[in-house]
């Protein structure tokens, strides 16, 4: 199945790439995508951990499985004030 991931600042920065379609097996979740994401981008691979995911515009856990043509955002935290 494919789906769309959209990358933020620094996962931006770390994939070199602002969005990009992978295609992965039926029934994989955010933590399978961030896991084929990481060996492509080792430094998004970095930045996982502190990573929030969103699916379809909404916070999901890298429980959540995936359907084909989701969007997938990697957002890093955000600092400011």
């Amino acid at each position: 199945m494919r789906v769309l991931v959209l990358y933020f600042a620094a996962a931006r920065e770390a994939a070199g790439c602002a969005s990009e379609t992978l295609e992965l097996a039926g029934g994989a979740t955010i933590a399978t995508l961030l896991e084929v994401v990481g060996r492509a981008h080792p430094g998004v691979a970095r930045l996982a951990p502190a990573l929030r995911t969103a699916v379809g515009e909404r916070f999901a856990p890298p429980s959540q499985v995936l359907e084909p043509g989701d969007t997938v955002a990697l957002l890093p935290p955000a600092s400011g004030g």
